[in-house]
């Protein structure tokens, strides 16, 4: 099964004497990364921000996500009447099986499967079925959730249609496939990372990734 940290927002550093603005927070966590973050290439034009890092138990920042277009929201579609635009881009850190820092376990290795599972919740995380209660949603995000793992757990599964796309200018194979929430893809870099995207209202069949050069485009 694939595994994958909770996405968390770093803390503030305690000693700071004032307080730190959030957009510069979620900064700093990307720049303790040791890999290269990935964006949607220069063919884009939109709005570009970032979103978390997700940290391993010892503080090592293991993937993270960076928005482009609308910044999506769990109801928006169904409370605005409009449909949001939007990709995100999962960058994984390519970790061979490797022991924990204390030495005592094996950590699991990230792969594609990786990449897949953290973008199929992604997706998830921003979607609400029409006609459904609140008070029901969390049941439904709970087996949908589970559906998600298993799918990528098996990507060479009838649900998976291959896609390719340009990764730092060179055609690249990624595993893709749609839902009525929208779609989701994972692949591998030539850099050591394994790439997760997923959107809605944006099709993926003209989409283009490439490495940020400077993290200041996705900052306000």
């Amino acid at each position: 099964m694939p595994a994958a940290a909770p996405e968390a927002a770093p803390a503030p550093p305690q000693e700071a004497a004032r307080p730190v603005p959030a957009a510069r927070r979620r900064a700093e966590g990307f720049l303790r990364a040791d890999f290269p973050w990935y964006g949607l290439d220069e063919a884009f034009t939109g709005p570009r921000w970032l979103m978390q890092v997700g940290t391993g138990a010892d503080g090592t920042v293991e993937h993270g996500s960076t928005g482009h277009g609308d910044e999506p929201s769990v109801r928006g579609e169904l409370a605005t009447g409009e449909k949001e635009r939007f990709a995100v881009v999962i960058t994984v850190a390519s970790n061979p099986l490797r022991r924990s820092g204390d030495g005592t376990g094996v950590l699991e290795a990230t792969s594609v499967s990786s990449a897949a599972w953290l973008a199929g919740s992604g997706l998830l995380a921003y979607s609400w079925p029409g006609q459904m209660d609140h008070s029901l949603r969390d049941d439904w995000l709970e087996q949908q959730t589970e559906a998600a793992w298993e799918l990528a757990d098996d990507l060479d599964g009838p649900d998976w249609s291959v896609l390719s796309l340009p990764v730092d200018g060179e055609p690249t194979s990624f595993h893709y496939r749609e839902s009525e929430f929208g779609w989701v893809l994972a692949g591998s870099t030539g850099a050591g990372v394994h790439l997760g995207a997923y959107g809605r209202g944006m099709s993926a069949y003209g989409l283009g990734f490439s490495v940020i050069g400077d993290l200041a485009e996705y900052q306000p």
